[in-house]
């Protein structure tokens, strides 16, 4: 693994921080992974003779987002019906109210080599999936191509082709099926909205930490061996950009703030600070299976603080929300890191990650509650 290419952003995402890419990705994916259930069921209802499989593909197959940025051009579903591969492409649509439904150009159509024209795929599906009233389309390119124009889009900033509503409505097939996949989708947006927030609320304290040296002539310390000070340096430092020189050492010390006398939020502090050194360097076979052993102590830790209410406690010092936000980011990581470490180390030991926060055993309740 190289670590400077994984670290590497490309220019699509510098206007954000790294977190709010991989956030706005694991949306992406959050749908693509709840999905497949469903649309295995309908291929099956579909093509009741043959056998299917179905499985997920691209370049987020595995991972959710790409660390150097930018979006896969392949297919998000690899189906077998019977002896014949397909490529499915999933979109879906949660506003209501659009004039357009617009498709990518790379996704309809390719180049012919020889004409240069542009000729629709012949080896893929469209599956469209309208949240709103829970109705599905299957569709080639080729009726995009036949039914759409090439237009610009001012959300993509480029150019698709786009299909007026009064058109794409009357494809759409209504399935009451899809009203709990739908419904999940939306709870673990709502989770991964909410969690996002430490990050902001972090910045808001450093913040004003750091304003206080102006207002009030106040000396701002950041003590070392202690957690909350190597935190805030390695917050300090992602937030600008920078990587330490000694990262490897660093992360061996990190691990060592890891006990069962951790809180929740001692958790989400450890765990930010692990995800910003782990991606930045190659780590050695000693420090593989310290981190891989760490890794599963914090999920073993956060399932002994997660209540059948859906509330998380670790201590008597935390408010309810706090305890629940930190432990939702702290999954939230830690399910990334898994990833990460199957993929990249081939990791033993570790759970695969088939749906984001699998790791939540009560998350209608922990939803209930962050939403209240």
């Amino acid at each position: 693994m190289d670590s400077k290419t994984i670290y590497a952003q490309s220019s699509d995402i510098k206007s954000r921080t790294y977190l709010e890419y991989r956030k706005d990705m694991k949306k992406k994916a959050i749908a693509e992974l709840e999905i497949i259930g469903w649309l295995k069921s309908k291929l099956l209802a579909l093509y009741p003779n043959e056998k299917i499989e179905l499985s997920k593909s691209g370049g987020d197959a595995f991972l959710w987002f790409l660390r150097k940025g930018g979006v896969t051009r392949e297919p998000d579903y690899k189906a077998k019906i019977g002896n014949k591969d397909s490529d499915i492409e999933f979109q879906y649509a949660d506003k209501i109210g659009l004039d357009y439904f617009d498709f990518a150009v790379s996704k309809i159509t390719k180049k012919n080599r020889k004409t240069g024209k542009r000729e629709p795929h012949q080896d893929r599906k469209i599956l469209y999936i309208l949240k709103n009233n829970h109705s599905f389309a299957f569709f080639d390119p080729e009726w995009v191509l036949k039914n759409g124009k090439i237009g610009f889009v001012d959300a993509w900033r480029k150019d698709a082709y786009r299909i007026p509503k009064n058109k794409f409505l009357k494809v759409l097939e209504p399935d009451s099926t899809l009203k709990s996949v739908i419904e999940m989708i939306d709870i673990k947006n709502y989770i991964l909205n909410f969690q996002h927030d430490f990050i902001g609320i972090n910045k808001e304290k450093l913040s004003y930490l750091l304003q206080q040296v102006i207002d009030e002539q106040k000396i701002v310390k950041i003590i070392p061996n202690d957690l909350d000070g190597f935190f805030k340096v390695c917050f300090i430092l992602d937030n600008l950009n920078k990587v330490p020189q000694n990262i490897n050492l660093w992360l061996v010390y990190l691990l060592s703030f890891i006990s069962d006398k951790s809180t929740t939020e001692d958790l989400s502090k450890i765990i930010y600070c692990i995800d910003f050194l782990y991606s930045k360097t190659d780590l050695k076979q000693n420090e593989l299976k310290s981190v891989i052993e760490k890794v599963k102590e914090c999920f073993k830790l956060l399932q002994s603080f997660e209540q059948k209410d859906g509330s998380f406690k670790s201590s008597v010092d935390f408010s309810p929300i706090d305890e629940i936000r930190n432990a939702l980011f702290s999954i939230n990581l830690l399910e990334d890191l898994t990833q990460d470490l199957i993929f990249y180390y081939k990791a033993e030991g570790l759970t695969p990650i088939t749906k984001i926060y699998q790791s939540l055993s009560f998350i209608n309740n922990t939803h209930a509650l962050v939403k209240r």
